[in-house]
């Protein structure tokens, strides 16, 4: 079993992130082998919320060089969307960003 903390591991904070949290929608970097059931689970226990909907992305690591040779890669990530009901309350993790 999968502790919360080992799906979530950290929020995505850029610029086009920090729009959606005035409706309620928050982008988390989470286990690539975890599913929307896990993530959904561990971001209510984890913030004590209510969450409407998850939408997931893989996304590849991007091809670096370090020099000439030898070409390498950044690890591959997955993000979670994930938005909230209307009457949850929000994530105080977010509040100070925006």
């Amino acid at each position: 079993m999968k502790n919360v903390y080992d799906i979530i591991k950290r929020p995505v904070i850029t610029e086009q992130s920090m729009e959606g949290v005035a409706d309620k929608k928050y982008v988390f970097m989470v286990d690539v082998d975890s599913s929307k059931t896990e993530i959904k689970a561990a971001v209510e226990e984890a913030f004590g919320v209510k969450v409407a909907k998850i939408n997931t992305v893989r996304m590849q690591g991007k091809m670096k060089r370090t020099g000439a040779y030898p070409a390498g890669r950044r690890p591959a990530y997955k993000k979670a969307i994930v938005k909230l009901t209307d009457d949850s309350k929000a994530i105080e993790l977010f509040e100070g960003m925006v």
